[in-house]
């Protein structure tokens, strides 16, 4: 074979060779953004929910959810509805109480529900005078929306649910925003915004810093994926889907602007969500706020593993500020 034939059959293949690279960091990049964003995850997803957020599934820990969230499911509570800003129908489930305290707006994590997420700790809500709107984030359950926004988008979500409470003759009480995960990173991207004076406190557990540093966290730490090679692909899709690329706002940004007091809740043994993330959240916010640490505790497990004090900083956060403006 001559030597100009055989360079040409190595470049051929080289060629090919890196043709099919790229189109494999192109596949996973999909699968990834499917994975994290779409409403329903792809069929051909091959990993687990467990595989995902990095811990093996522990099947009492799942049944005692299970029963909480069918307790919770068959409480007397009032369904509701509201349209988003760009015009999507939202879900939100109303429980009152008897002497209200004030008013938790609840949000649920990624590819979560409202019931599962606050099973557990509904009971200690309801006896200490707090009525409850659980609300079903977009793409998730009751509500529309075809993609997840990891609080790009549902901080504007939120406000609109804030405005939705003070319209119902609630807005003599405090409100106080309370988000376990995905939902941990709603509130506090919300709390970036200007809110109304009754918005007194924001109680972010398990929250992350923002989506790009998330997913590049997932994807290098429980997937074993090089994200570098990823990441301009993922965000393109992004910026398709939500309108937004993965670093546009974060939680720390939304902190540096916080007038709200917060009470950050983070358990040490998170293999889902970094305990640094929330380390960097409270050391950039410049409101008010309080840091629970967790031993042992996995991701929304401090509420499981330490159930006693958990809710004695619910309880002290409420009585600092139930009665003190928000500003």
């Amino acid at each position: 074979m001559k030597k100009g034939t055989k360079r040409f059959i190595a470049a051929a293949l080289g060629a090919a060779t890196g043709t099919a690279a790229v189109r494999a960091v192109h596949n996973t990049s999909k699968n990834l953004a499917d994975m994290a964003m779409n409403r329903k995850p792809p069929e051909t997803t091959n990993q687990s929910k467990q595989e995902v957020s990095g811990s093996a599934k522990d099947q009492e820990l799942e049944n005692r959810k299970n029963t909480a969230a069918e307790r919770l499911r068959n409480r007397d509570y009032k369904t509701v509805e509201i349209t988003a800003h760009d015009g999507i129908r939202l879900t939100g489930h109303l429980h009152l109480v008897e002497n209200p305290k004030r008013t938790v707006i609840a949000v649920h994590g990624w590819r979560s529900s409202w019931a599962r997420e606050f099973g557990l700790i509904a009971d200690f809500l309801y006896e200490n005078g707090c009525n409850v709107l659980y609300i079903e984030q977009r793409a998730h359950g009751a509500s529309d929306g075809e993609y997840i926004g990891f609080g790009l988008l549902e901080r504007y979500d939120l406000l609109e649910w804030i405005d939705w409470v003070n319209e119902q003759n609630f807005s003599a009480f405090p409100i106080y925003l309370f988000g376990r995960s995905m939902g941990a990173a709603t509130v506090l991207m919300t709390a970036g915004e200007n809110l109304p004076e009754n918005v007194h406190g924001v109680i972010a557990d398990s929250g992350y810093t923002l989506p790009h540093d998330e997913w590049k966290y997932v994807a290098e730490n429980n997937l074993h994926y090089h994200y570098k090679l990823m990441e301009k692909y993922v965000d393109k899709l992004a910026m398709e889907r939500i309108g937004f690329s993965s670093d546009e706002y974060s939680s720390v940004q939304a902190m540096q602007d916080c007038k709200t007091p917060v009470l950050f809740i983070h358990g040490t043994d998170d293999t889902f969500v970094p305990i640094e993330m929330t380390y960097e959240n409270y050391k950039t916010c410049a409101a008010p706020k309080r840091l629970l640490v967790v031993p042992g505790a996995g991701h929304c497990q401090s509420h499981l593993v330490e159930p006693e004090r958990y809710e004695e900083e619910l309880l002290r956060f409420w009585q600092k500020f139930d009665k003190v403006d928000a500003d």
